[in-house]
């Protein structure tokens, strides 16, 4: 599944990656390369723990439905690949 994540960076900081869809899911790195692949990561042990738990996996959102929003006023737009342990009927 592709998540679209919102990249921030400001002076003197690593770049800041936020996913809109997974809230409190948040990850970053000292370049934009670093800061996506840790986003990959943040989101599938995210997604995992969703699963875990037996709570449903949010549908991602398209970044034309998002990215108007003030908190992502200045962020730079990418998707990111995520796997995660999709549950099984036993």
């Amino acid at each position: 599944m592709y998540y679209p994540i919102a990249i921030h960076k400001d002076s003197g900081s690593d770049y800041g990656v936020t996913v809109p869809d997974l809230p409190g899911c948040f990850s970053a790195g000292s370049t934009v390369d670093e800061a996506m692949l840790m986003a990959r990561e943040a989101i599938e042990l995210y997604l995992d723990t969703l699963v875990e738990d037996g709570r449903e996996v949010p549908v991602a959102s398209d970044i034309e439905l998002i990215r108007s929003r003030p908190e992502f006023a200045d962020a730079i737009w990418a998707y990111v690949s995520a796997d995660y342990k999709r549950k099984t009927a036993a």
